[in-house]
């Protein structure tokens, strides 16, 4: 796992290639009753427009239960609401899933520490769909 010092991304390794991890993510969110509110494939449409882009995709995705109670502490966390997770490869064919700390979110917005819970399963998902 890498960190962008200072930007609040970590980034943790897939072992798995773009597609896949998608689909981990993706039936990983179905299972636990996670909304899905878009995917997009950003290599996809670089590519409707003749440029090649390394595979890139990103999952937007959340649950009203655990975002709500977020935006009523704190109505600035909906600029980063949905969660997201970006899973894309790098120029050495390493795939890697990325999203926004915990820890970045709530010191973004000032967000009570009970209620970190609520965004921290990020983490957990990025580790066990890379696996």
């Amino acid at each position: 796992m890498t960190s962008n010092t200072g930007k609040g991304i970590i980034d943790q390794r897939s072992l798995h290639s773009v597609d896949e991890t998608l689909q981990r993510l993706v039936s990983t969110l179905h299972t636990k009753g996670v909304t899905i509110f878009a995917t997009v494939d950003h290599s996809g449409e670089a590519a409707k427009v003749g440029l090649e882009m390394r595979p890139t995709k990103l999952v937007i995705f959340g649950n009203p239960k655990a975002g709500t109670p977020l935006m009523l502490a704190s109505p600035s966390i909906a600029i980063d609401l949905p969660l997201k997770i970006l899973i894309w490869e790098d120029g050495a064919g390493k795939v890697w899933v990325s999203y926004n700390s915990a820890a970045y979110l709530q010191e973004r917005h000032g967000l009570p520490e009970d209620l970190l819970r609520n965004i921290a399963v990020v983490e957990t998902l990025a580790t066990s769909i890379g696996e």
